[in-house]
């Protein structure tokens, strides 16, 4: 995608020094635009736990480059294979909820095992492929998703109402994302849209859909988390588009925090609520994910604070009285009762067993 009409992506290889990997520090937008080096394995976890990065997509392939640069100062050091297994576990246990982190690791784990001469550069090739493999898949999830706007396009008047949650945009991948690639198709294709957008606390991670919108020049309007049930009562939402940070088998969705109650809402005013993810956000061995896929939870004062552009420079505001204990789960779930379908880079399936496993039949075993 496009910032200031130049293209980019969420993160690269150092176009002048392989041995440095770039992202956007997605800490500082949207009011400044960030590029921050990664230099070491510890680099890559600072930026996936600190959120620098986010988006289930984009950690894994922040992972994958982390253990590039892990090969790289084992290389120049070394370190053997216990440190190497070591930094894995470092990485991995930065995000617990989002699956591609620890898809991605075991991809690099699955080349190391098969040794060779040059480890390090046979590493960043496949960091690359796997840079490379989700641009692919988000593109191809918003040419599938777009056909569902065109549907609804070609049965009213005036612009198809989108409601999204948190930020499931090119910032959350390498490039078009996954809940807004069928909104940008869309765009591109000329078919009238607008988009609801949430502003997702406690980080207002919205603020960066906005951003991104903004850049493309799709209409959106920036609304606050309780508002979006308000608006499918009144008729003012034609169908919800969300991405996923983990979503099992069976068709059970984890995603920020207050997704959940959207699917609520959206399935008790007969809206469509579609999940948009690529296949390494599913998780082939859980069954059920209210009870099995683990809830990340950050700290209170994500809660507590908010940080906000004042005086030309970034600060932090108390919200609340010091003395008050917070609580911050970073995602709930939602049953596959609630979800109308699943946008996937195959094609659009429901959201149960065996619509998935027809749309993925080599990971049947594995289910």
């Amino acid at each position: 995608m496009k910032v200031n009409g130049i293209p980019r992506q969420s993160i690269w290889v150092h176009p002048q020094n392989p041995e440095i990997i770039q992202i956007i520090d997605q800490r500082q937008l949207p009011h400044e635009f960030v590029v921050e080096d990664l230099r070491t394995p510890e680099d890559a976890a600072v930026a996936i736990r600190e959120m620098h990065v986010r988006g289930a997509p984009l950690i894994g392939v922040t992972a994958a480059y982390g253990m590039y640069l892990a090969l790289l100062q084992m290389s120049r050091e070394g370190r053997n294979a216990a440190w190497l297994a070591s930094q894995a576990k470092m990485l991995g246990d930065t995000r617990p909820t989002a699956v591609n982190l620890q898809w991605a690791i075991e991809r690099m784990l699955d080349l190391v095992a098969t040794g060779g001469p040059n480890l390090s550069q046979m590493a960043l090739q496949k960091a690359i492929e796997i840079e490379r493999e989700d641009a692919g898949f988000c593109k191809s999830i918003g040419e599938n998703g777009v056909k569902l706007i065109a549907e609804i396009a070609a049965r009213k008047d005036g612009p198809v109402n989108i409601l999204t949650h948190c930020n499931a945009g090119w910032l959350a991948t390498v490039d078009w994302g996954t809940a807004t690639s069928p909104i940008y198709h869309a765009y591109d294709a000329g078919i009238p849209i607008h988009v609801w957008v949430e502003e997702t606390r406690p980080r207002n991670q919205g603020g960066l859909t906005a951003w991104e919108l903004g850049q493309h020049g799709v209409p959106h309007t920036v609304i606050v988390d309780n508002t979006g049930g308000h608006l499918m009562q009144h008729g003012m939402v034609d169908m919800c588009i969300v991405g996923s940070d983990r979503t099992t088998y069976t068709g059970d969705v984890a995603n920020k925090i207050g997704t959940y109650l959207k699917a609520l809402a959206a399935h008790d005013n007969g809206i469509p609520f579609y999940v948009a993810l690529p296949f390494s956000t599913f998780d082939w061995t859980l069954r059920d994910g209210l009870k099995e896929i683990p809830i990340e939870t950050r700290t209170p004062d994500e809660v507590k604070q908010i940080r906000g552009w004042a005086d030309g420079k970034m600060t932090t505001v108390d919200l609340f009285p010091a003395s008050s204990p917070a609580v911050n789960y970073g995602f709930d779930v939602t049953p596959a009762r609630l979800v109308t379908g699943l946008i996937t880079e195959r094609g659009i399936c429901e959201a149960n067993e065996r619509s998935i496993l027809n749309l993925y039949p080599e990971y049947a075993p594995f289910a």
